[in-house]
């Protein structure tokens, strides 16, 4: 059987997938787009219902479309999957749903790659993974399954209703824990929050969203110099407008705060005595970030009126004064474990050795030390906005440029005049 044949084959139709068709087609270089499920399945599928985009429409964008509506709004995770319907249709992406990819091997003497698909099989020179980062949910091995409590990772969560009955233990404080532990309680559940470390930027300060800050600090362009950077746990919200998230303010409202979890022993589970200096990191991380504005207001002789009022760091709860580390599960009503306890990269599917001994992709912003494989949607692939909509783009263009490059170098020899070579049975 005949098999096809392209010459870059990217694997995912999210935000990063798109981008990279885009700039393969402005290059002329003839590719496919295979998405297992639909355009940006994990925002339609893979998030709470009521989740909104972290940044603003005006800036959590591609160049080339703009989201419609307020500008200053965070867009719903319908608009957000509905805006790359739009822009693959508007950049007339080679698109391939329903087509999940099984397998990728290196041809044996010969340029170029082997995917295996569920429609089937293709010859590619390139292959490019634009999975994103959130492919695995991660949930520590710390409470058994046949535990007497329901246990769900965020991404499986959707709204508070899908609980049972009974108080629930938020654990993670990223955005999604944050977010979501605020949902539960406004819903009226008792609300119990694991807060480990983080950084909780300011939502908006002198008139102006945390995305801008970022901008003009040249922030966004930061590389992760420092080893673990890339893995700090960030709290900030788009939810109801955009907040700041204070756990401080929560704890006020209502959520117990306990430091991070620990262990789990017999329906008792234990938590470590580190909220206080937990809160204190993201106080001086938010500090830090005013600091910093303020210093750029004053040096650049900027008109944005002072916020005093933002400097303001409320009083610690009980919870940090009298913690709690130990919760008897069934005593206190605790019928939910919801773990928003973030993702793991999976690429067993792709059978190159272009991985470290723990799994981790080896390359230099997204190219791989494999000749032809590439790498998209990565934190802090190239620089801290890397996995985000507006950063992605300018990573794939890179990704795109140094394709074509390779183009140029094989062309000496004849080996891009035409596609991969259709030769073989499957």
């Amino acid at each position: 059987m005949t098999i096809e044949s392209t010459d870059t084959v990217v694997v995912g139709g999210g935000q990063a997938g798109l981008a990279m068709s885009e700039h393969l087609s402005s290059h002329g270089i003839p590719h496919i787009v295979l998405e297992r499920g639909r355009v940006a399945e994990c925002w339609r599928s893979a998030r709470w219902d009521s989740l909104v985009a972290n940044g603003p429409a005006w800036h959590d964008r591609f160049p080339g479309l703009t989201f419609n509506g307020d500008p200053d709004s965070f867009p719903s995770k319908e608009e957000v999957a509905h805006y790359f319907v739009d822009y693959a249709r508007q950049i007339e992406a080679p698109l391939r749903c329903g087509v999940e990819v099984r397998e990728v091997r290196h041809h044996t003497n010969q340029l170029g790659f082997q995917i295996d698909t569920s429609e089937g099989s293709l010859d590619a020179r390139s292959v490019v993974a634009a999975t994103g980062p959130f492919q695995q949910p991660v949930i520590p091995p710390l409470v058994p399954n046949d535990a007497d409590v329901v246990q769900l990772h965020s991404m499986s969560y959707r709204n508070p209703q899908q609980l049972p009955e009974g108080a629930v233990l938020v654990v993670g404080a990223g955005s999604s824990g944050a977010q979501i532990a605020d949902e539960l309680l406004r819903a009226g559940r008792r609300v119990f929050m694991s807060v480990g470390p983080h950084d909780r930027p300011p939502r908006s300060y002198r008139g102006q969203d945390y995305v801008w800050w970022l901008g003009v600090l040249q922030k966004w362009d930061a590389p992760a110099v420092e080893l673990g950077s890339e893995h700090v746990t960030i709290s900030v919200s788009g939810a109801r407008g955009g907040h700041t998230v204070d756990f401080r303010q929560l704890a006020k409202q209502g959520i117990a705060l306990v430091g991070m979890t620990d262990s789990y022993d017999n329906g008792v589970i234990k938590f470590k005595p580190d909220l206080g200096d937990n809160l204190a990191r993201g106080d001086a991380n938010y500090l830090s970030v005013l600091k910093e504005a303020d210093a750029y207001v004053a040096c650049n002789g900027l008109d944005m009126p002072a916020e005093p009022d933002a400097w303001v760091i409320g009083e610690d709860p009980i919870w940090v004064t009298d913690p709690i580390l130990e919760l008897d599960l069934r005593e206190e009503g605790i019928t939910s474990i919801l773990w928003a306890t973030g993702y793991r990269l999976d690429y067993g599917w792709l059978k190159v050795d272009a991985f470290d001994e723990t799994g981790q992709p080896i390359h230099h912003r997204g190219i791989s030390d494999v000749p032809g494989i590439y790498f998209l949607g990565l934190p802090w692939q190239s620089c801290r906005g890397s996995s985000f909509i507006f950063g992605v783009w300018h990573d794939a263009k890179f990704l795109a440029d140094h394709i074509a490059s390779q183009h140029s170098y094989l062309n000496r020899i004849g080996a891009v005049q035409q596609p991969p070579q259709q030769n073989g049975q499957k």
